[in-house]
């Protein structure tokens, strides 16, 4: 504030300078006592040779002047036209004011003057821009272009710590110890211990990698700067390697420190050797990355903290010890913590008695921190929009149908033949996820159109898994499959719809995977099939026609012999294809417990009061 108000202060004095010097008349005329003369006695004094100077004001017919012994007069002419020559010929100095007094003056002045302090405006920000790089950045450059654009975050401006981070432990420890060398280095360098230079980390989307870096910021009290890998690519050559010089540059004035950089994948991909689609600037900043990390002193304490989901197509350079010496796994949550982070999550939720946050993390297995946390607000604005004072259980299974399946389309209006079909086309899905070995149990059955979906059959597992066998996903096929061929069971081939192009394109990607990516398949052995990026190799200099042609023809026999497996089971079991459907064109949504009931051939419980089912679907 106080720097604007100097730089306010300066410019008016500036343009103030500039119209006192634009004044047309003498500073003498100012501030001095004036003696008022008639016209005659002007021209008296004029005649005798008492005046030497005039000042004569076109637009207001006042003269003022100066007389022989000094002192100043002024007078009103009248229109003369004679005036002039007798000034002249009494050697009068004559000057004259074309221009208009007070705040008429002031304003011609300024318009005169607006174009030229413009420019002069627009220099001096330039220049500022060149030496500083501009406000809330580091660094600078000819324009900002330059410029290093991380961030430095204030401790005291960041409100997350390790408290608000759970379900990832292991990689909190190892970060805690960061910020702990940080704050007492002694206490690892009496051993001989050397913090990091470098920490990675690794975990799919919305696992809490930035959370865990902000939590670091949170706590650690050294400085923490923040960047995106994209920040450093431009369009213009040798800018991303200047801001990385000039990071690093701003760092070791601030050290002991740590940089954070999110995305690191977007400037430390694997260089090309193959000289096909090089980019000549991503390669010359991912160097001077190189360069920057094995260059400066460790004793100086510059940690460099990265984030990414794509660890597979980093430079193998960036990823050696002496640059990230430590790579931490961000993984999805096991049930404990994801009852640890839907526990913190909902710590400012008022809750109702009813709500088992153990019983909800037991349901939702393969949900990440970030869909835990949206799976919460959602609960919460459920409860908001019926009015109530907590949230119930009830809300959050609702909360998490929206999560899993997405909103209900209630208002569109399907036809009686649309809702048969789409009944029994998830009465097939739910048929064969009961039939098939090693299949996740249901979780709920719906035709109700949810997001881009007419109807779905919703299968989570029992518990966490991290690794699927062959069975599973041999049923995961026929469970896919299951739709279509009720629909061709029941309807005919000819009435077939479009509802099972998901269905067909999943179960193609899984017998695809389980050939070129799995090695389960006896024709083509224990073979992958994908780059060093993870591409598939088709069509490339790396695999035979004849090869391409046999995955080909093993995906379309895998997907045949589960085609056949699965009409084989639905006409054996019609009667409960036909049992399930009719009960969901008339619940519209059955849960797990209903569909296996329904199966036994047990009659299911009696829906709830009109009233309270309106309350629950608002």
């Amino acid at each position: 504030m106080k720097k604007n108000l100097k730089n306010i202060l300066s410019w008016a004095v500036l343009i103030l300078g500039l119209i006192l010097l634009t004044v047309p008349f003498d500073g003498k005329f100012l501030g001095s006592s004036t003696q008022e003369l008639t016209y005659s006695r002007f021209i008296r004094e004029v005649s005798d040779g008492n005046v030497k100077e005039v000042f004569i004001k076109s637009t207001t017919s006042k003269i003022m002047g100066v007389l022989g012994n000094g002192k100043i007069f002024s007078t009103v002419a009248p229109i003369d036209l004679k005036m002039v020559d007798r000034l002249l010929d009494n050697n009068v100095e004559i000057r004259v004011d074309s221009g208009e007094s007070g705040w008429g003056y002031l304003t011609s002045l300024l318009i005169q003057w607006f174009p030229i302090l413009l420019l002069i405006g627009l220099m001096i920000y330039s220049t500022r821009q060149m030496r500083s790089g501009g406000k809330g950045n580091i660094g600078g450059g000819p324009l900002g272009v330059g410029k290093a654009r991380s961030k430095m975050l204030q401790q005291k401006k960041v409100n997350v710590t390790f408290a608000d981070v759970a379900g990832i432990d292991e990689a909190k420890q190892e970060l805690e110890e960061i910020v702990d060398f940080l704050k007492a280095p002694q206490k690892f360098q009496r051993l001989g211990g050397k913090i990091p230079r470098g920490v990675l980390l690794v975990g799919d989307p919305g696992n809490g990698k930035t959370l865990l870096a902000r939590a670091i910021a949170g706590e650690a009290s050294v400085p923490f700067f923040s960047i995106s890998g994209s920040d450093f690519v431009e369009v213009f050559v040798g800018v991303g390697a200047s801001r990385v010089r000039e990071m690093f540059e701003h760092a070791k004035k601030h050290s002991p420190c740590i940089v954070f950089i999110d995305e690191i994948d977007a400037v430390g991909r694997r260089r090309d050797t193959s000289m096909r689609g090089a980019n000549d600037e991503r390669e010359q900043t991912l160097n001077q990355l190189l360069v920057e990390m094995d260059g400066f002193d460790e004793k100086q304490g510059v940690i460099v903290l990265a984030a990414t989901n794509r660890a597979d197509i980093l430079d193998p350079a960036l990823l050696r010890p002496g640059r990230f010496d430590r790579r931490i796994m961000v993984q999805y949550p096991d049930m404990n913590g994801r009852e640890k982070i839907l526990t913190v999550h909902s710590k400012d939720v008022p809750l109702a008695p009813d709500v088992d946050l153990k019983t909800i993390a037991r349901g939702t297995p393969g949900f990440s921190g970030a869909e835990l946390a949206n799976l919460v607000n959602e609960a919460a604005l459920l409860a908001a929009r019926s009015d109530q004072l907590s949230v119930t259980m009830r809300d959050f299974e609702m909360a998490k149908d929206r999560v899993i399946m997405g909103a209900e389309r209630k208002s569109m209006s399907m036809t009686d033949d649309e809702k048969r079909n789409t009944a029994y086309h998830e009465a097939g899905h739910a048929l064969i996820a009961l039939l098939v070995p090693q299949c996740d149990p249901i979780h709920k059955v719906t035709i109700i159109p949810r997001g881009g979906a007419l109807g779905m059959v919703v299968r989570l597992p029992e518990k966490d898994k991290f690794s699927i066998t062959r069975t599973e996903l041999l049923s995961n096929i026929r469970v896919a499959l299951g739709g279509r061929v009720a629909e061709e069971l029941i309807f005919g081939e000819d009435n077939i719809t479009t509802g099972a192009s998901q269905d067909i394109k999943q179960a193609t990607k899984t017998a695809k995977n389980m050939i070129i990516k799995w090695g389960m398949n006896s024709s083509l052995g224990l073979r992958s099939f994908y780059d060093s990026d993870g591409y598939y190799l088709e069509a490339s200099d790396q695999i035979s026609q004849k090869t391409s042609e046999t995955i080909d023809m093993e995906i379309k026999a895998l997907i045949d012999d589960a085609y056949r497996d699965v009409k084989s089971m639905i006409e054996k079991h019609k009667d409960k294809l036909e049992v399930i459907a009719n009960a969901l064109l008339e619940r519209e949504t059955l849960s797990g417990d209903d569909v296996r009931l329904v199966f036994d051939g047990k009659q299911l419980p009696e829906l709830e009061s009109s009233d309270e089912s309106a309350e629950a679907l608002k």
